[in-house]
Parts: structure tokens; C-alpha cells; sequence
């Protein structure tokens, strides 16, 4: 079983929405990482899974970002700290607007986590 594999058997098919999301941001030119569990498993040695997948923007690019990700069938749901979207599976995806995480972007690194290629 490919990491790609166990990640989908993990998460009802989480690497399609995971995929989804990665190639919207992609597509829309906006600045993006992954933070939190998803982001670790790149310097880890055993792999962790985890149900959700944390990720920034760059501040500027909220709007868009959420704009971007409804329209590829992503519902979205606000926080105060966050926007939560949901797909197809039960990967819960979860953007952060804290103030604190908007130059990670700049610096995220390409990296591939249970065989998606990301940013972290």
C-alpha cells in the first residue's frame, strides 16, 4: 500500500480533496502552505495521519483563496480564526487567518506528503 493509499483508506478519500485544494491554490496563483500535522509528516520519520489539513494564505489572498475553492465545490464555513472547507470526503480542511502565520507562505518549501506534492 502506497503512502498515497493509506492516506485515502485513512480519510474516506482525503487525497482527492487534498489534491482539489492543492491544485486550486496552484491554479490561482495564490501564495499557500500547509501548517500543522499534514506540514510535520514532511520532516517526520514515521508518518502521522491526520483528518484535517491546516493550511495559510497570504493575507491578501483570503478572499480569493476562499472565492477559489467554492468554486471548485468546496463548502466554506467561517470562524473567527478560520475558514473551514469541506469536500467529498471527511477531510476537514482548515485555513487560518491569524496574524501570526501570514509570512509562512514566503517561506514554505515544496515537499511531497503521502505521495501529494504541497507546500510546507
Amino acid at each position: 500500500m502506497t503512502a498515497k493509499q493509506f492516506y485515502d483508506w485513512q480519510t474516506a478519500g482525503g487525497t482527492d480533496d487534498v489534491m482539489r485544494l492543492v491544485d486550486c491554490l496552484e491554479k490561482a496563483d495564490i501564495p499557500w502552505c500547509a501548517i500543522g500535522g499534514v506540514a510535520v509528516n514532511h520532516w517526520a520519520k514515521e508518518p502521522m495521519v491526520t483528518q484535517d489539513v491546516d493550511f495559510v494564505v497570504s493575507t491578501d489572498a483570503i478572499e480569493r483563496a476562499v472565492s477559489a475553492l467554492e468554486a471548485a465545490g468546496f463548502r466554506a464555513e467561517r470562524f473567527q480564526w478560520s475558514i473551514n472547507f469541506k469536500g467529498r470526503s471527511t477531510v476537514s480542511m482548515q485555513l487560518s487567518t491569524e496574524e501570526f502565520y501570514r509570512d509562512f507562505p514566503s517561506r514554505s518549501v515544496p515537499a511531497d506528503v503521502h505521495g501529494i506534492l504541497m507546500r510546507v
